[in-house]
C-alpha cells in the first residue's frame, strides 16, 4: 500500500511533465500514420494554394493520394501543382478554381466536376480546409459586412460543399470529412469574436453531421489547431509549424479520429480547462489570458502567452479561488481525451 502512495504522485507528476511538452491532445499524440489509408484514395483538399492546404497536398501526395486541389487562385494552385511528387503526380494531381462564397449553383458544378475527375472512384477524402482570414475586431465592434463575409466562407460555402457531395458518398458507402477547425471553436479567442463563432457553428454543424451518417460509412474527423506558422502568418510566439499540424491532421484521418486537438501550450492546457472544467476555464480566461487579443477591454496586443507565467497566475488564482486554503482541495487529475465526451456539468 505504501508503494501505491509513492507511485501514484509520481505518475502523476510524469503525467504533468509529458503535458507539457505535448503538441495535441493525448490520443492523437498516441498515434502512428496508418499510410495504406490514403494509396490510391482521391483526396480533395480546399483552400490549398498555400499555407496548411499547400502543405497537407504535398504529404498526401507523399503517402500515394490523388489529389484535387482548390482555391481561388488558380496560379497558385499551378504554382503547389509543379512542387509536388508522389506515385500519382503529377499527372493525377487537378486543379479545380472554386469560390466558396460563389453560390449553391456553382458549387454543385464543381462537386459535379470533382467526382467526374476519377470515374467510378469519386472523392474519398474532402478535406475543408479554406476559410476567411481572421477579422480582429471586438465582439462589440462587429459589422454586418464582416460578420457576412466571415459565415460566407467559413460556415455557409463549407456545409453547402458538404451537403452537395455527402449524396455520392453515401452512394458508394464510404466517404471521409476533413474540417480544419480551429481552438477558436472550442475556446473563447477575445478580439476574434467572428472567426470564433464561425468555427463554433462549424464544429456544430460537423460533429451532427457525423452522428447522423456514421451508421451509412461516412467519417468526420474535427481538426482544432492552436497558433500555426505559415508563410502568411509569421509570428515572433512559438507557433506549431504547417508541417507538424499537417502530419498530425493526416494521422487523425487515418484513424478516423473524431476530434483532435493540435497545439503548443498553453493553448492546449486551456482547452482541456474551458472543456472538463469550464467554471475554472471560463474563469481564469476572464481574468488572464486574451489569446491573440486586440481588445479595447484589455489594451493589449499581444499574440503570445509565457507558460510558465500562465501556470503560476492559474497556481495563485486557484489557490484564491480556493478561499485561501492553497492547493489541499485541487487534485491534478488525468484528463481524458476529447474524443470523450462525457456530459461534464458546470460545476
Amino acid at each position: 500500500m505504501l508503494s501505491l502512495y509513492i507511485l501514484f504522485p509520481i505518475l502523476v507528476i510524469l503525467y504533468i511533465i509529458k503535458f507539457a511538452v505535448i503538441d495535441a491532445d493525448f490520443t492523437l499524440y498516441s498515434k502512428k500514420l496508418k499510410r495504406q489509408e490514403f494509396e490510391d484514395k482521391v483526396v480533395w483538399i480546399t483552400g490549398a494554394s498555400r499555407g496548411i492546404g499547400e502543405v497537407l497536398a504535398k504529404q498526401f501526395a507523399s503517402l500515394g493520394a490523388k489529389l484535387i486541389l482548390s482555391a481561388r487562385n488558380e496560379a497558385e494552385l499551378e504554382r503547389v501543382k509543379s512542387q509536388i511528387s508522389g506515385k500519382h503526380a503529377p499527372n493525377e494531381v487537378k486543379i479545380l478554381p472554386l469560390d466558396l462564397a460563389s453560390g449553391e449553383e456553382s458549387l454543385k458544378e464543381a462537386v459535379e466536376k470533382a467526382e467526374a475527375f476519377f470515374p467510378g472512384i469519386g472523392v474519398d477524402y474532402m478535406i475543408h480546409n479554406a476559410a476567411y482570414e481572421r477579422p480582429k475586431a471586438a465582439a462589440v465592434d462587429v459589422t454586418e459586412e464582416s460578420l457576412k463575409a466571415t459565415f460566407n466562407v467559413n460556415v455557409f460555402g463549407t456545409i453547402s460543399l458538404t451537403r452537395l457531395l455527402a449524396p455520392y458518398m453515401l452512394k458508394r458507402g464510404r466517404g471521409h470529412f476533413v474540417v480544419m477547425s480551429s481552438a477558436a471553436g472550442k475556446t473563447p479567442a477575445p478580439g476574434q469574436a467572428m472567426y470564433c463563432a464561425s468555427k463554433f457553428a462549424l464544429n456544430g454543424y460537423f460533429h451532427c453531421l457525423r452522428s447522423e451518417l456514421f451508421q451509412k460509412g461516412i467519417k468526420v474527423t474535427v481538426v482544432c489547431p492552436g497558433p500555426i506558422e505559415t508563410s502568411t502568418n509569421v509570428s515572433t510566439e512559438k507557433r506549431l509549424s504547417a508541417e507538424r499540424c499537417a502530419k498530425l491532421t493526416i494521422i487523425a484521418a487515418s484513424h478516423g479520429l473524431k476530434e483532435v486537438w493540435i497545439s503548443y501550450q498553453p493553448v492546449l492546457g486551456v482547452m482541456y480547462l474551458v472543456q472538463y472544467m469550464p467554471t475554472i476555464g471560463f474563469w481564469l480566461m476572464d481574468k488572464q489570458v486574451c489569446m491573440s487579443c486586440t481588445c479595447r477591454c484589455c489594451n493589449r496586443d499581444d499574440s503570445s502567452i509565457d507558460l510558465v507565467s500562465f501556470l503560476l497566475t492559474m497556481t495563485v488564482d486557484l489557490a484564491s479561488l480556493f478561499g485561501g486554503r492553497g492547493l489541499r482541495n485541487f487534485y491534478f487529475l488525468p484528463f481524458p481525451s476529447p474524443h470523450f465526451m462525457l456530459p461534464f456539468p458546470n460545476c
